[in-house]
């Protein structure tokens, strides 16, 4: 049973008619979230959810106002007004200075070109940049030199200060749409459907002498590059408009592996059948990507991929996990992943193992015939001992989380305070464990019990 605490909901939109998508009743035993705080005061899409530290987090859209929320009460901390337009990117930027208290900011870029640093215990504006020739539509912070890197029609090198340390000249109209840090004091920057390597060099003192290089560019996407994403140290990925996921070597940047058939029934024979032979572009652009050290995860149209990087191969998917196009997917500590997408919903996913069945031996009579019949008790002796050494893999929908009436552009994940998700109707929405709420609620009574001394022990 859901129970609402705050606000109320509307039965999402496109419930009724249900595709191929896998259903669950109400009965959802693996599913703890079976509470939720609803967050009001936006008054636009909410696009961005940003942690600040263990209890604490910032959500941000496209009526350019910022708010603080408490992840564990769902209280409104602050509301910060400073941007003229819709939010464009968001990053925490906390100092790393041992000298002085640990200060958590954030960083906020707006469509009216300018990034603000905002101070998350006070709710002020520390500072503000204005000098901006487009808009910024990525921010990155790179902790280990102090700085933060803006993303637009050019890359910015900033400090603390938002002293303007190095540039590089104008690279495209269409700008720089995402960013990550890579080894060796370099980024990876996505340019249409280019993926640019920049090296910075500092100066000894870190004050004076700042340079921006481009060292490289990979041209082997062959459409605009919508996602990336860091593996480890020596690894990241990337994926496009068109479906194509590329495994790149972190350290000398060559590529490592790809996977491009989504979309090709023929390639995951062994997978969920719920397939449609003929996809448009738009069903099979990876708009977001994941991965522990193990797996990637993507979320590849209504879809969502995992792909093994050891074997380089996906190795489980569900190709209609939503209605409409899955726009975020994180994987919890645990086996679970969770997904969202455009169609209002929020689905809990668990990667299984599938209990193998013994291969059948392959009739050998006609190879026989013509002598091949020792080659080929070999081939199917190996491609047996292949098949029971590959373990296989599922996903099964555990947990469906309905209470958004609109997209739902992403989530942040708390341990045990819950899951927070925000969405296109304008609402934030806290999920918790119902039984645990449920204890904390009667420990507490039971405490101002005691405390009053309405509470009598018997013996």
């Amino acid at each position: 049973m859901l129970r609402w605490l705050i606000g109320g909901g509307r039965e999402p939109q496109g419930l009724a008619e249900k595709s191929s998508v896998q259903t669950i009743g109400e009965e959802q035993i693996q599913n703890p979230y079976t509470e939720l705080l609803v967050l009001k005061g936006h008054q636009d899409i909410v696009r961005f959810l940003v942690q600040i530290d263990d209890c604490r987090f910032a959500s941000a859209g496209d009526d350019g106002i910022i708010f603080l929320w408490n992840a564990q009460t769902g209280e409104k901390l602050f509301e910060l007004h400073g941007h003229t337009h819709k939010i464009t990117a968001i990053a925490p930027f906390s100092s790393s200075d041992a000298s002085e208290e640990k200060k958590h900011l954030i960083l906020t870029a707006s469509a009216d070109r300018t990034v603000i640093v905002w101070d998350c215990t006070s709710g002020r504006q520390v500072q503000r940049v204005s000098c901006f020739h487009s808009t910024v539509k990525c921010l990155t912070v790179l902790q280990r030199l102090d700085v933060w890197l803006s993303g637009g029609s050019d890359l910015c090198v900033w400090n603390r200060k938002l002293d303007l340390l190095c540039k590089t000249s104008h690279l495209t109209d269409a700008g720089i749409s995402a960013l990550i840090e890579l080894p060796k004091n370099c980024v990876a920057a996505a340019v249409g459907k280019e993926l640019i390597i920049f090296r910075l060099l500092a100066s000894n003192d870190r004050s004076e002498g700042w340079n921006v290089l481009e060292v490289k560019r990979l041209v082997d996407h062959q459409d605009s590059i919508l996602s990336l994403a860091s593996v480890n140290d020596l690894t990241f990925v990337t994926g496009s408009h068109v479906g194509e996921l590329i495994v790149w070597d972190a350290l000398d940047w060559t590529k490592q592996a790809s996977e491009c058939n989504f979309w090709d029934s023929s390639v995951h024979p062994d997978v969920q059948p719920e397939i449609k032979l003929s996809q448009s572009p738009n069903e099979t652009s990876i708009q977001h990507l994941t991965s522990d050290e193990e797996c990637v995860f993507a979320a590849v149209g209504k879809g969502i991929y995992v792909y093994n990087l050891q074997m380089k191969r996906v190795i489980a998917c569900q190709r209609t996990a939503h209605d409409s196009s899955v726009l975020h997917i994180e994987k919890l500590p645990n086996r679970q992943l969770i997904s969202c997408s455009e169609d209002g919903s929020v689905r809990i996913w668990e990667l299984r193992e599938k209990q193998q069945l013994p291969a059948e031996p392959i009739p050998t009579g006609f190879f026989n015939m013509w002598g091949f019949g020792r080659a080929n008790k070999q081939a199917n002796q190996a491609a047996k001992k292949m098949q029971e050494n590959t373990p296989m893999y599922f996903l099964e929908l555990v947990g469906d989380l309905i209470g958004h009436s609109s997209a739902v552009q992403m989530f942040l994940y708390f341990g045990e305070l819950g899951l927070a998700t925000c969405s296109a109707d304008h609402l934030i929405i806290l999920w918790k464990d119902g039984e645990r709420e449920s204890r904390l609620r009667s420990l507490t009574l039971f405490q101002k019990l005691a405390q009053n001394g309405d509470l009598q022990l018997k013996f």
